[in-house]
């Protein structure tokens, strides 16, 4: 790895958001102008081999429609065109399983937008490695456990797919390598508190076997009722662990905890939704919302529109989509009574909503890796 690499990696922000680099957009949405998101995390499918028990999509159900290849690149083309910064295919839905899914990434990067990526791995192989990696800033291989049973257990996949990713991930690094490819490739636990067995096992593997550009733990969200069952206050008890593998960061390899999010049990230090307009979400079903935890269909009166049915540059410009992002940063809305624990956008929220206050200043600091994916 590369001296240049290293710095990259070490300066990259994994718990945390950089819209406070982003002055003249907050600016024009302080004044009430209408902006295109920075970032969308978006899924091409709401299909997925694996059931994490982890996974939120599943309280995301909603009307599911198939989002063909002009829909698809529609949608590129109108991000790229809007000023969309970068796309993430992550959402609630595998987006590795649509047919034309690498035709995606490769388009989306000739538009000029910044493509990242996150999989559970199982149908990638080193032929399609080959065509994605040259066209992604990151690629994320979202991987429950260090040991073979509680792979099985986490992620709800067979065993045998645990040592097909781990020779995916071993592929990924040495075409990176080969080629001296800008791309960041790292391994994400969405780490539930009873999964702590799995922990050191899995920094293990990482630091010792599979060599990732890092290893992110982090949180699992939750919704409104809990019906994950994520006990918040149990992840104090994993802090031994989760400081022990912060030690094995080394020159070329880094774990990242996101304390953030562990610590405060999901709790919010703000009430007005200030983030949706800046980093937004699409469902694999085309469904445009603010937010993955207002996909489901309970809360339709939040739905905005569908890119199979809509161009995204006229759902994004409706009277509509503008009125939804209004009401969820006025003081109609509370984030802390309406919303579940810990959602993509907290980060930027809790920074929006400081800056509205005053307490908080653009930085002067130079501006780091990533900065298409706020």
């Amino acid at each position: 790895m590369s001296e240049q690499t290293q710095d990259f990696t070490k300066q990259l922000i994994i718990d945390g958001t950089k819209v406070g680099w982003y002055k003249d957009r907050v600016l024009a949405w302080q004044r009430g102008e209408k902006i295109a998101p920075i970032t969308i995390d978006y899924a091409m499918t709401r299909e997925c081999q694996a059931s994490c028990r982890c996974c939120y999509a599943m309280l995301q159900e909603n009307e599911r429609k198939y989002q063909t290849k002009e829909v698809v690149f529609n949608f590129l083309e109108d991000a790229a065109e809007i000023g969309v910064k970068g796309i993430s295919f992550i959402s609630d839905g595998e987006s590795t399983v649509h047919k034309n899914y690498l035709e995606a990434v490769e388009y989306a990067h000739a538009l000029g937008i910044a493509t990242g990526a996150s999989s559970n791995g199982v149908v990638l192989n080193k032929v399609v490695l080959e065509r994605l990696l040259p066209c992604l800033s990151y690629l994320r291989f979202h991987f429950g456990a260090g040991t073979r049973e509680g792979y099985a257990k986490t992620m709800g996949l067979n065993k045998v797919f645990f040592d097909r990713v781990i020779q995916n991930i071993k592929d990924a690094m040495a075409i990176k390598h080969r080629d001296n490819l800008p791309v960041n490739i790292n391994v994400q636990m969405v780490c539930m508190p009873e999964d702590e067995d799995e922990i050191i096992p899995l920094a293990k593997l990482c630091r010792d076997v599979l060599r990732p550009d890092y290893l992110v733990i982090k949180h699992c969200a939750d919704d409104v009722e809990g019906q994950l069952g994520v006990d918040y206050s149990k992840y104090a008890a994993l802090e031994d662990k989760f400081r022990e593998i912060e030690t094995y960061t080394d020159d070329t390899f880094r774990v990242s905890v996101k304390w953030g999010r562990l610590v405060n049990e999901g709790k919010r230090d703000y009430q007005r939704c200030y983030g949706p307009p800046f980093i937004l979400q699409v469902s694999g079903s085309g469904l445009v919302a603010p937010c993955g935890f207002l996909f489901n269909e309970k809360y339709k009166k939040f739905h905005i529109g569908n890119i199979c049915d809509t161009r995204f540059k006229d759902i994004w410009a409706s009277d509509r989509y503008w009125e939804v992002i209004r009401y969820l940063g006025s003081d109609e809305f509370d984030a802390q009574k309406s919303c579940g624990p810990n959602c993509l956008q907290t980060n930027t929220n809790s920074w929006l909503d400081k800056f509205m206050k005053g307490t908080v200043a653009f930085s002067n600091e130079p501006q780091p890796p990533h900065m298409e994916f706020l």
